[in-house]
């Protein structure tokens, strides 16, 4: 897949990137309805929910109808890549056409007056197990590509280091600084970013399609960290490149935790039946979720916007940021109950008897 869609990218005027990567997605949809056929053959594989059922043939032909439906819309847009141009905005198209379809049959019923069917049902219980690991596959696949961009492109050859710097590997290094300063604060970002996933799915008892939805688009924007690093370090020393690279590394990172801290509104949304007892709504634990979770999106808001005033310091300003979240999230719960201990004292406070005057 990866390499079909390096190929569709590189070369968009050209069908051969578009009709494999379209091939991969037919044979993957062949397969899996191939998995659902031997499952219904066997029953004892299935969902008790399913065994214990009389329309089982119903369910197998409903979830092929549904895995079968990507693979016939690839078929379509392999035979009309060689017609179209641009092919990729047809592969677009062919893939957001069931939703698209989707959403006018909605339209169509509401004006209608009818009750709505949709194929998407946003409490439909997602496998919080599957979540959590294609999650975490996610995080270490970024983390390694950090790992592998500051190993690549800063290490100081050892004729340069004897030949510019006397053999003094410590200088040779210094002149990597900017480099290694944005490779920390990166991974960091990444780190912390994935302990707070950890802690919201931790309580988080049964995920949700929506909940599904907004964790992958969370992903997604963790995807480009890598390429928030390269804009900070490369364009760290271009004044006219500085602020736009540190402003674009500030969204990504926002919209990477804003739809995290979107999984928790949903969450709360149906929190008896998706969170823990003692982390809903009006406890100490639900207080610092909330923090813990508004952290991130209010600090790289803040940078973003520090750095239309302050311009000349977008850099400094940055990193700045990168450093100081660390150290708030150590100290974030004696800040949380510090907080609410304000909070109380300033709205539940009991009235001192011997202040009150006792009218005659």
């Amino acid at each position: 897949k990866h390499i079909d869609f390096s190929l569709m990218a590189s070369f968009p005027d050209d069908p051969l990137g578009i009709l494999l990567f379209c091939v991969s997605a037919i044979v993957i949809g062949l397969i899996q309805a191939v998995i659902v056929i031997y499952g219904f053959s066997r029953p004892y594989l299935l969902n008790t929910q399913i065994q214990a059922s009389q329309e089982q043939t119903l369910y197998k032909y409903q979830i092929l109808k549904m895995i079968l439906r990507a693979p016939a819309f690839f078929l379509l847009a392999a035979i009309l890549s060689f017609i179209f141009c641009p092919v990729v905005s047809l592969l677009a198209l062919v893939i957001f056409l069931p939703y698209i379809t989707e959403c006018l049959t909605w339209c169509k019923s509401k004006i209608r007056g009818e009750f709505p069917f949709s194929n998407f049902h946003s409490n439909e219980p997602l496998s919080k197990e599957r979540v959590e690991a294609f999650s975490d596959g996610v995080f270490a696949i970024v983390a390694t590509l950090l790992i592998l961009d500051i190993c690549e492109d800063n290490v100081p050859d050892p004729k340069e280091v004897a030949k510019q710097f006397n053999g003094k590997l410590i200088e040779a290094l210094s002149e990597y600084g900017p480099e290694f300063l944005a490779y920390f604060g990166s991974f960091v970002t990444v780190g912390l970013l994935w302990f707070v996933h950890h802690s919201l799915f931790l309580y988080i008892t049964k995920p949700t399609r929506l909940m599904g939805l907004l964790n992958t688009l969370s992903l997604a924007f963790i995807g480009g960290l890598p390429l928030a690093f390269r804009l900070t370090h490369e364009f760290a020393a271009k004044s006219h490149n500085e602020r736009e690279a540190i402003q674009i590394s500030c969204v990504i990172i926002f919209l990477a935790s804003i739809f995290q801290f979107a999984i928790w509104a949903v969450a709360l949304y149906n929190e008896k039946e998706t969170l823990h007892r003692h982390i809903q709504y009006g406890g100490k634990e639900h207080a610092f979720m909330f923090a813990k979770l508004s952290l991130y999106p209010s600090m790289s808001f803040v940078t973003f916007c520090l750095t239309y005033m302050l311009s000349r310091f977008s850099t400094e300003i940055f990193h700045l940021m990168q450093i100081i979240v660390p150290f708030a999230f150590v100290l974030l719960r004696i800040i949380v109950r510090f907080a609410l201990a304000i909070l109380k004292w300033l709205f539940f406070h009991p009235p001192n008897i011997n202040t009150v005057m006792i009218p005659p």
